[in-house]
């Protein structure tokens, strides 16, 4: 068995039993699984959301809801396959009614991100949303990046653990259900991506 599950499997078995965490008990109350994330362990792209919601709490699999639909469409638009890429969240529990994660969560659960990042060690990260793009420029950037509507769909080149790696910040699939003005932006920024991850997962496949 690739020791990658193994690793990525004790993320997952630390996350369920995370008493520590505000979001345990609302987790239990509500019958909820905690979302550690899903996909290739050897990926060359990770996409990283905010925070699970209902639909994701209810599987234990990341963006299965109104806002999976719209990154489906994303994907498949760019001809990117979800099997070849791993999704998650920094949070891994769903906060309660549909709210961003505070500060505090964001702190609780980071460590598990930096870890599945550090496992998986993938070529490029894709953060969706604000919350997930100042989080992780805050970890492994050097500086203020600015606002997500002004610097969607750029390419940043960063260093994680002495692996070369690149940060293309995206909007929220959900900015697209409320206000669908959005959706060719997003379309162009995953076009932007697919252009950096498509050949290296060619070669990686050859």
């Amino acid at each position: 068995m690739d020791d990658r599950y193994h690793k990525l499997k004790q993320i997952r078995d630390e996350v369920l039993a995370l008493k520590t965490s505000p979001l345990y008990q609302y987790r239990l109350k509500q019958g909820y699984y905690p979302v550690i994330g899903q996909g290739n362990h050897r990926a060359k792209l990770i996409l990283i959301g905010e925070a699970p919601g209902a639909e994701e709490a209810k599987t234990g699999r990341p963006f299965i809801g109104q806002s999976g639909k719209i990154l489906d469409k994303l994907l498949d638009f760019v001809h990117i396959l979800r099997s070849d890429i791993y999704i998650t969240n920094i949070v891994k529990d769903r906060p309660p009614g549909n709210r961003a994660p505070t500060s505090q969560e964001i702190n609780i659960y980071s460590p598990f991100i930096s870890r599945q990042i550090e496992i998986i060690k993938p070529d490029i990260v894709a953060t969706l949303g604000r919350i997930s793009m100042d989080w992780f420029w805050a970890k492994y950037g050097q500086g203020p990046l600015g606002g997500i509507s002004q610097i969607h769909g750029q390419k940043y080149d960063l260093n994680i653990n002495l692996n070369p790696t690149i940060l293309v910040p995206l909007y929220h699939p959900a900015v697209a259900l409320y206000d669908q003005s959005k959706f060719a932006a997003m379309q162009v920024d995953f076009k932007k991506l697919a252009d950096l991850f498509l050949p290296k997962q060619i070669t990686n496949n050859s």
